[in-house]
């Protein structure tokens, strides 16, 4: 079996010598292909000649590099000197233009371009000259040259004079537009009359130029008269409205019912751009039912017509919008949705594409894809108020598409739909965690792009409107991390970088316990494992982020000691290193103080770190954290870090470091001296800003955990309330009993009737009022004590917060009177004969003993029944 190996490896390693013979015999031709003697010498021009005379030279017996190399340099010959060049040099360009091939052809055109857009030609001749050179080449048998100097033209037209328009350029385009002239010369005519029109006034246009704006759109060549009607929009801006309506129509009506479907098309596109130039009659009477006749004759017979619809369709119905009935906005509305499921077949609520010929189902792909493109268009036609009704389905069947480039359009769309819908945002909550969920990365790229403000739009609209009107965070949370981990395991890093940059939005649209249990632990995750920088660094800023709006102080703890665990002192260098990174970010994010008292001491430890780099970074950073040391308060951490600077002075040894700690050393020194004041008063001034959002986040958090405290309280004292007063309804005697009975089960018989006994005359003479605790009893003596002008018998109201202030207060001291929770939270009833009824009860010692141990009892009793409780 070795042998055998060793056979396959020696054949391919001598199969390896072979090739590599093989590349010698290509090399020989390149070496053979180098310059002679004689060619050098051919090259080589005489250093005594000036510029002028160089450019002649070249251009009469130099080779083609060199003459296309004068020609590239024209227009720094005519800024030097531009008589000289136009007298010399632009005549034998003229002449080498004429057997000159195309990359030389396209090369002039560019210069005379930027001769003629830079204003360096100051005198009329020179204009003339290079004019003359464009217009000869517009004919040039290459249809690629030819359309360079015809681009050179229409870009030097906005830069030219109106009379050298008139005298240069129409005198010659008569002739050219004739029907005796080639089809490319033609065509040049109708771009060159759409280009002058704007030029001229109206009546200059209308005079001389309709004429042969008529005869283009009645060319016999189809190619013409579609080009020269893809230019009536400019010959109507030229003209003005009336003239307008009265000749361009006319010719967009005939023309959008030619036999050829460019025509049509090029028709249909100029009727949407001139929609606002044309009255309200105009469009009921002739746009409405010739667009109509349009739409229906591509969706029967013309496929290739039908994607250029498409993409137009939403400009049209809103162009037209404002002139519709109910019946033609209808119209157009259902025709749009027979776009969006065109090539489609809808089965058990899923769309499947039909099988056509390759070639038109990529048609009909690319009309639902222009139809995808318009839908927010579409749904501000339609009124967001009926979005359900009308547009919901066919926005589902987008969103469920067959085909990636469909899906991808409705997801770069979304935020806008998502911001015309407001209060009805919950109405695509589904196609949102669809396309989160979707198998192509593409799709969902193209919904990171947008994905705060969708987010953000998505989880606040609504509000007041009812539970139905939010997005279902349980559902958005797991669809953003499958998104998540799809972006990670996919090769496209830029696209996990951005989608981890939108995640720093998260604090804002859902809540911090479900960011803190399911993405904190995966950006942990992402620096410590992930491979590339910048997703390492985009996840270590979103973990700031996190930490920054985290309003449990527990969790931010956990978050900063986990930081210190896993990056400050983690094995791996590269984790020490995206601790530095974090503290750059941090210093961002954080305030000066809160950044000093989490991650300084631990940035300035790794002064001590084994690894050169680690130490190598930290000293470009010391400026910074210098930057966050606020004195004379922060001074002992000045010391610390002047103490890592001597240490790195004294101590290092990497040659590099050393350099770079002098160098830091230097800007430790002037940092304080060469900063403007007004730069450090606003760094202060936005240091005092985070410092107060930081304040307020804390303040934020205790009061959460107050109202949440005060919540539980409020429902204990419900619960308490509503089991005492079913207690109370029992009678006097049946209560008494099941008291007695409950709670003297380890007493004597004879205790237990002499109890009842006591119990039934304190009642006897007390018989409406309720049982109560001995804290109760506290809660009397000091209500009474506190109003003494009270009548016989006053019940005083308290509310639920004077209760539970009251009941934190007397907790001390009667917990020592009843192990059970304190139940002051209960109605008090105070009484004014109080002392009297103390002064009956003294009067017999046997009496006096037995309601006393009637009270212990009977406290000891709600003791051990709150207890069961």
């Amino acid at each position: 079996m070795f042998v055998g190996k060793m056979t396959l490896s020696q054949s391919g390693l001598f199969g390896q010598i072979d090739d590599l013979q093989d590349l010698t015999f290509i090399e020989r031709p390149i070496r053979r292909s180098l310059k002679t003697a004689e060619e050098i010498d051919k090259l080589t021009v005489d250093e005594d000649l000036n510029d002028i005379e160089r450019a002649v030279y070249l251009l009469s017996s130099g080779q083609d590099v060199q003459r296309a190399s004068v020609i590239v340099n024209l227009p720094n010959l005519v800024r030097q000197n531009p008589a000289e060049t136009f007298r010399r040099v632009v005549p034998k360009v003229r002449e080498v233009l004429h057997v000159a091939g195309a990359d030389m052809q396209l090369a002039a055109a560019g210069s005379f371009l930027t001769i003629l857009q830079d204003d360096i030609v100051l005198i009329q001749t020179h204009t003339h000259s290079i004019l003359q050179i464009v217009l000869l080449n517009l004919d040039h048998r290459d249809t690629v040259v030819g359309s360079a100097w015809l681009e050179t033209l229409l870009s030097a037209i906005d830069a030219l004079p109106k009379e050298t328009i008139r005298q240069e350029i129409l005198s010659p385009l008569v002739s050219k537009a004739q029907l005796s002239q080639s089809v490319p010369a033609r065509l040049a005519s109708c771009r060159i009359l759409g280009k002058v029109a704007a030029k001229f006034e109206s009546s200059v246009v209308k005079k001389d130029l309709l004429p042969l704006v008529r005869s283009l759109c009645q060319d016999v060549e189809y190619e013409v008269r579609s080009c020269m009607c893809r230019q009536l929009e400019n010959i109507a801006r030229g003209i003005g409205l009336e003239h307008t309506k009265a000749v361009v129509l006319p010719e967009l009506v005939e023309l959008a019912r030619d036999e050829g479907s460019t025509v049509r098309l090029a028709a249909f596109d100029t009727i949407i751009n001139l929609l606002e130039m044309f009255d309200s009659d105009d469009r009921t009477r002739v746009i409405f039912p010739l667009v109509k006749t349009f739409c229906e004759k591509c969706f029967k017979a013309d496929e290739a017509v039908l994607a250029s619809l498409s993409f137009q369709y939403g400009k049209l119905c809103h162009g037209l919008s404002a002139s519709f009935t109910d019946e033609q906005h209808l119209w157009f509305l259902e025709f749009y949705k027979k776009l969006c499921c065109l090539g489609l077949q809808h089965e058990n609520g899923h769309c499947e594409s039909q099988p056509y010929p390759l070639e038109l189902e990529n048609k009909y792909a690319l009309v639902r894809r222009n139809c995808a493109y318009n839908f927010p268009a579409m749904v501000l036609f339609a009124d967001p108020n009926h979005f359900l009704s009308e547009l919901y389905r066919t926005f589902s069947s987008l969103c469920h598409d067959p085909e990636i480039s469909v899906r991808r359009t409705a997801a770069e769309g979304f935020h806008e739909v998502v911001k015309l819908l407001g209060p009805n945002v919950h109405y695509v909550h589904k196609e949102l965690i669809t396309l989160l969920q979707d198998d192509s990365l593409e799709v969902l790229d193209a919904l990171i792009n947008h994905l705060q403000e969708t987010l953000e739009l998505a989880t606040s609209r609504g509000e007041g409107a009812g539970p139905e009107s939010k997005v279902n965070v349980p559902d958005l949370v797991p669809a953003l991390v499958a998104a998540e981990q799809k972006a990670a395991s996919s090769l496209r890093w830029r696209v996990h970088e951005k989608l981890l940059q939108r995640y720093s939005c998260l604090p804002r649209v859902i809540s911090g316990d479900q960011i803190y249990f399911r993405f904190l632990q995966r950006m942990f995750g992402i620096i410590t494992t992930n491979n590339v920088l910048p997703v390492q660094r985009e996840a270590a800023r979103t973990l700031c982020v996190f930490l920054r709006y985290n309003r449990k102080q527990e969790q931010r703890q956990e978050i900063i000691s986990k930081i210190m665990q896993e990056l400050a002192q983690g094995r791996s260098y590269w984790n020490r290193l995206r601790f530095l990174d974090l503290c750059e970010i941090a210093i961002d994010l954080f305030s000066k103080s809160y950044f000093c008292k989490h991650f300084l001491i631990q940035a300035l430890e790794l002064v001590n770190d084994p690894v050169a780099n680690v130490r190598y970074k930290l000293c470009h950073m010391l400026p910074r954290l210098r930057s966050t040391i606020r004195l004379p308060a922060d001074k002992h951490l000045l010391q610390q870090l002047e103490f890592c600077v001597r240490k790195l002075l004294c101590r290092e040894k990497d040659k590099d470091v050393v350099a770079t700690v002098r160098k830091t050393v230097l800007e430790l020194d002037k940092m304080d001296i060469t900063e403007p004041y007004h730069k450090r008063h606003e760094r202060d001034l936005l240091d005092q800003k985070k410092e107060k959002e930081e304040t307020l986040l804390l303040e934020m958090e205790l009061l959460e955990r107050q109202q949440s405290e005060a919540k539980l309280v409020g429902e204990k004292h419900t619960e308490k309330k509503r089991r005492d007063s079913k207690a109370g309804l029992s009678g006097s005697k049946g209560m008494s009993g099941s008291t007695s009975g409950a709670t003297l089960s380890t007493s004597a018989g004879k205790e237990m009737r002499r109890a009842k006994l006591a119990r039934s005359r304190s009642l006897s003479s007390h018989p409406s009022t309720p049982k109560l605790a001995n804290s109760d009893k506290t809660l009397k003596v000091k209500e009474s004590g506190s109003c003494p002008g009270s009548g016989k018998s006053s019940i005083i109201p308290m509310n639920d917060d004077a209760l539970r202030s009251h009941h934190f207060n007397v907790a001390s001291s009667s917990s020592s009177l009843s192990p059970t929770p304190s139940t002051s939270s209960m109605p008090v009833l105070i009484r004014s004969n109080t002392s009297s009824s103390v002064d009956h009860r003294s009067n017999g010692s046997k009496d006096t003993q037995s309601r006393k141990l009637t009270i212990q009892r009977k406290s000891n009793s709600f003791g051990m029944q709150s207890g069961r409780e």
